[in-house]
């Protein structure tokens, strides 16, 4: 079986008519769109040059921000009057495929990352079409988006895995900051050029501990994520020393046999190995030209697949804990497969 081009048969296929990609089509509770996963889906399109998919993605985006667009004023507005930024007020980070908010009481919806993500991928998408005439078209949807940053960025807020609402993120900081620079070389404003390196600063100057790069804000701890600091984001290169150290206790501490956990304490599902930040880990590989790591990640990977080709989320060959499985098992199922995330991860992985 050809991965590649199961998995962009899998992708498209679950496609919505909206444009909206579902997150996994057989997991009830991923039958939604989340902005960060469907950027990085729709940035996989682009890669094999599937420009139409790709974009019906972003202008899906488009219309959702624009239709709750009206929320970032009143989270401007209430900042300035110093009163209390309420849950209902911040944008989603999910939405159902018709492009509305879900109410699922207890869902950590507010996370900034996705609207980072979607400014770098719709900036990469017009780097490879040439359809500049998108930064009109969305014009209203970027400023937005960029606004809802400015405000927000430096507020606590949900990481990239629905988690520790009360802390400030790395990896969220880096697709913000990686969105904003992105879209500027095309917007040339002063103030995004500003807002950039705000960000970036506050980076290096509150995500390091013990030379090296954390989790979050006020730990020690490490995620993989935080490859997202170089690829694709470029808050650092790959040769920079602090980057270097933390790729390094990434393999050490997370990496093991080619698959990637999320991090040490992870338990969801058991903590496992997830296929799309193992793809990650052979990004890098392939970035620092170490060809040979790069290559057995990606067989791992493949590996991974299952007899019908599809890629779950994660696998559990070594759990961090594996009397966590069946209790997410007897609440959710079992875990999600396809995950069309970690499709698009593969492509991305197999495109370089």
């Amino acid at each position: 079986m050809d991965l590649v081009e199961k998995s962009l048969e899998v992708i498209i296929n679950n496609q919505s008519k909206s444009g909206a990609f579902i997150a996994s089509p057989s997991f009830d509770t991923y039958a939604f769109s989340w902005l960060r996963d469907g950027s990085f889906i729709a940035n996989s399109l682009d890669q094999y040059k599937k420009y139409d998919e790709a974009e019906k993605f972003y202008r899906w985006v488009n219309d959702v921000i624009n239709r709750y667009s009206d929320k970032v004023n009143v989270i401007e507005d209430k900042i300035s009057r110093g009163e209390r930024i309420s849950r209902k007020d911040y944008l989603n980070a999910r939405f159902t495929l018709e492009g509305f908010e879900e109410k699922k009481e207890g869902w950590g919806n507010f996370q900034l990352d996705g609207y980072g993500t979607w400014l770098w991928a719709v900036s990469e998408h017009i780097k490879l079409t040439g359809k500049t005439e998108l930064i009109d078209e969305f014009h209203n949807s970027i400023n937005a988006a960029l606004k809802y940053i400015k405000l927000l960025a430096f507020y606590p807020n949900y990481d990239i895995w629905e988690e520790n609402y009360d802390k400030i993120h790395t990896s969220t900081l880096a697709c913000l900051y990686g969105g904003v620079k992105a879209i500027n070389d095309y917007l040339k404003k002063d103030e995004v050029t500003k807002l950039a390196n705000q960000i970036k600063t506050y980076i290096l100057t509150n995500c390091v501990e013990d030379e090296h790069f954390v989790k979050f804000i006020g730990t020690k701890e490490i995620d993989s994520s935080l490859l997202w600091l170089a690829i694709p984001f470029n808050v650092v290169d790959v040769s920079d020393d602090i980057f270097k150290n933390t790729v390094k206790k990434i393999e050490d501490d997370l990496f093991v046999d080619n698959g990637m956990h999320r991090y040490k304490k992870d338990t969801y599902y058991g903590g496992g190995e997830w296929i799309l930040l193992s793809a990650w880990m052979g990004l890098y590989y392939k970035k620092v030209n170490e060809t040979e790591k790069a290559e057995a990640v990606e067989k791992w990977i493949e590996k991974c697949a299952t007899e019908e080709g599809y890629l779950p989320e994660q696998v559990c060959l070594h759990p961090n804990d594996e009397t966590y499985y069946p209790k997410w098992v007897d609440m959710w199922g079992e875990i999600a497969s396809p995950l069309l995330w970690s499709h698009a991860m593969y492509l991305i992985l197999k495109s370089k």
